[in-house]
């Protein structure tokens, strides 16, 4: 295990956090309602628990409402109850062999309730970042391969990495609570 290994397994692991915040932060509403703010409802699906975009194509038809048509008519049922009983907050409409998802506009309360719910997911992905931190300065002070000043170089450096990303997280949220709370 090389000095440079340790180092670029940081931003990898710390890049692949930040990434998955991205993509969390995604289905979450602001303005316009996104084919994305059902990619967290799974379904039962032949046994296995499935997402809704595996087994249904997810389109927006206008800034409040979203078109959900399943590739196979036997799951429409799982999919109407699973997002009804999600925490989107609204009821899903059979129209023929389509479930139409008509979505309120979002009041300042709600926006609010997203805003914070923005916030929390990037407190864990922060959670991560230290994590990660700390179990590679740990892996770097069990290893026997580095010499003390090798060892504060890598601290540095992984510290370094750990202040960038946590950066990027605060900057993500940011944008996020403004576009959550500019409408």
């Amino acid at each position: 295990m090389e000095e440079r290994e340790i180092i670029q397994e940081c931003s990898h692991r710390m890049d692949e956090a930040i990434s998955k915040l991205k993509e969390t932060l995604g289905t979450v509403r602001a303005g316009a309602v996104s084919p994305n703010v059902l990619d967290k409802i799974k379904i039962e699906y032949y046994g296995e628990m499935t997402s809704i975009k595996t087994v249904a194509s997810v389109t927006a038809t206008s800034g409040t409402q979203l078109v959900v048509k399943a590739f196979d008519p036997t799951a429409i049922k799982a999919i109407m109850a699973a997002i009804g009983q999600s925490d989107l907050g609204v009821n899903p409409v059979l129209d023929k062999n389509v479930i139409r998802l008509n979505f309120p506009p979002l009041s300042g309360d709600r926006r609010k309730e997203f805003a914070k719910q923005a916030k929390a997911y990037c407190e864990d992905s922060k959670v991560a970042i230290r994590n990660i931190r700390k179990d590679l300065i740990a892996k770097v002070k069990r290893s026997e391969e580095f010499s003390e000043d090798m060892e504060k170089r890598i601290d540095t450096e992984i510290q370094k990495q750990h202040d960038e990303h946590i950066k990027a997280i605060d900057a993500i949220y940011k944008a996020k609570e403004k576009e959550l709370l500019s409408m």
